[in-house]
């Protein structure tokens, strides 16, 4: 063989190994995004997990609120669907959206509930329903930290995956960029609540 030959031949094995590095790199970032979302949804199963307890203690006290307590256990239902759909593609922009707005209806609920049941002195004193709540709250701020975590991974990914030349391997080998999770939708979602007491 001529110099040439080998010359081109050592340029295309230097090619192919350091798209064989991009690719495993970009499967390794995948992973790690997969693995985020797989905390996420640990902690959205035992958020989902609290509700059923919640919404059956506060059924003995709020008899007249029965609507109040059927959104909460519908909302629910909307969330765990859409975290099983979620959960089979995290990667999904449409799987991520609806689970966020799932979540957020969710959310929405358990607000309405807690504000409830503030009317009610004996259920706002009952030891279950406090610790409940208190097991409430510490899960979403581990579903806080947990999105925090995916969206590190994403953003990574998609840094990787954006830049030259890996962009080319990632184009051609169908690694889409990976959606952020957001708290917020809107704009008006975004605003600081205003805040004013009357003298």
């Amino acid at each position: 063989m001529s110099a040439t030959a080998w010359i081109v031949l050592g340029f295309a094995v230097g090619v192919l190994v350091w798209a064989i590095a991009v690719y495993n790199r970009l499967v390794q970032l995948r992973n790690r995004i997969a693995n985020a979302f797989g905390q996420i949804d640990v902690q959205l199963k035992r958020r989902h997990d609290l509700i059923p307890n919640l919404v059956e203690v506060a059924k003995g006290y709020l008899a007249h609120e029965a609507a109040t307590l059927e959104a909460v256990i519908k909302a629910r239902g909307q969330a765990v669907n859409a975290a099983g759909a979620a959960r089979a593609d995290p990667a999904s922009a449409n799987a991520l959206g609806a689970l966020a707005a799932a979540e957020g209806a969710l959310g929405g609920a358990l607000g309405r509930l807690m504000v409830v049941a503030e009317a009610y002195p004996d259920l706002k004193a009952d030891a279950t329903m406090q610790s409940l709540s208190e097991e409430l709250t510490s899960t979403e701020n581990r579903v806080g930290f947990a999105r925090q975590a995916y969206n590190d991974q994403a953003l990574e990914f998609n840094d990787q995956a954006a830049q030259f030349p890996d962009l080319i391997v990632a184009r051609l080998l169908g690694f889409p960029t990976v959606p952020m999770l957001e708290s917020t939708r809107s704009e008006e979602e975004r605003a600081a609540p205003q805040v004013r007491f009357s003298p």
